[in-house]
């Protein structure tokens, strides 16, 4: 295409993010406004915020805050909401805070939303529950997303009669249907109090398939609370539902061993290496001068790794030393 203009760029970085290929997304964003040199519109930003988010740049995120509000885009909610956002998955709550502030009585559901499911997802539970409480008052009825941030704060709280309750009432209050995201949190938050069985019982009543979240938060609260036998139904399920994930093979051979049952420890491993289970690549992203950079364990593909390495062996070294001179002190 000859001639880019704002609108074809932003279907760009748009389609990038909603397709969830987030640095894809940032990297086109920094080309239209540092390459191209074409301004974002609106659109643009609260498109590529989100994109932000999901890898760490926080940097960026903060650029392109001062370029917005230079613009006075802060008018439009869409973009505040994106900016909550992108702060409250960055861990900045008081910068999401200062934005949802900002927005005053433009603030809509999804605003308040960002906020709940902020201090939800960063174990701040009394400030989720005192903002839901808030939420009402003002007159509007909670949506599904609401619901997810109050049960998870429920979960790190350990409030599970409140759990319940909310949970019960989105169906007898609000006429929500649960959807499995919801039974999720449920799951999870009846496994962490050790109800196991109970969690078990929500499972068995859903109205559809559970998939390998539900089943992976009953396999984390297995570990966690040393129940092998519904340890073994879920490995079963999520053998079907995720057969490369190696690491509920693994889990399941950990319960094994606490329980001394090396014959089962035994067939577990016996099992991922007949078939030669591998993990995934897990790649990590790392925001610098407003760039991103992914690399791996043992990654050779950046063309300055070798002086990446050297620094990195010059770090350890130093570290070593550091650690042999606190033992000598210490002795």
């Amino acid at each position: 295409m000859p001639d880019r203009n704002v609108v074809s760029w932003t279907a760009m970085v748009s389609g990038y993010a909603q397709n969830g290929r987030h640095e894809d997304a940032v990297r086109t964003f920094l080309e239209m406004w540092e390459g191209a040199g074409v301004r974002p519109n609106e659109v643009t930003v609260s498109s590529v915020l989100p994109a932000c988010a999901a890898v760490g740049a926080l940097a960026l995120g903060k650029k392109v805050q001062r370029y917005a509000r230079g613009r006075r885009m802060f008018r439009n909610v869409y973009v505040a909401n994106a900016l909550i956002e992108m702060y409250a998955k960055c861990g900045s709550i008081r910068r999401a805070w200062m934005v949802f502030r900002g927005i005053g009585t433009r603030r809509d559901l999804c605003s308040w939303n960002s906020m709940i499911m902020a201090f939800a997802v960063h174990g701040l539970w009394r400030e989720a529950l005192g903002w839901f409480h808030k939420l009402r008052m003002t007159g509007a009825k909670p949506d599904g997303i609401t619901f997810v941030g109050v049960i998870l704060a429920c979960t790190h709280g350990g409030l599970v009669d409140e759990g319940k309750l909310l949970f019960n009432s989105m169906r007898e209050e609000f006429g929500l249907k649960p959807r499995i995201e919801h039974y999720g949190c449920m799951v999870d938050l009846l496994g962490r109090a050790g109800l196991l069985k109970e969690a078990d019982s929500l499972i068995a009543s859903m109205p559809m398939e559970p998939d390998a979240v539900i089943w992976g938060a009953l396999l984390g609260a297995c570990s966690f609370h040393g129940n092998l036998e519904l340890a073994e139904l879920a490995v079963e399920k999520l053998m079907h539902l995720e057969p490369q994930n190696t690491a509920n093979l693994v889990i399941l051979s950990n319960i094994y061993a606490s329980h001394g049952k090396w014959d089962g420890v035994a067939q577990v491993w016996k099992l991922l290496k007949e078939k030669d289970h591998k993990k995934s690549a897990g790649y990590s992203f790392i925001e610098l001068d407003g760039r991103m950079h992914k690399f791996l364990v043992e990654d050779k593909s950046h063309p300055r790794y070798e002086m990446v390495y050297d620094t990195l062996d010059s770090i350890t070294l130093t570290m070593k030393l550091v650690n042999l001179e606190n033992s000598e002190v210490e002795s």
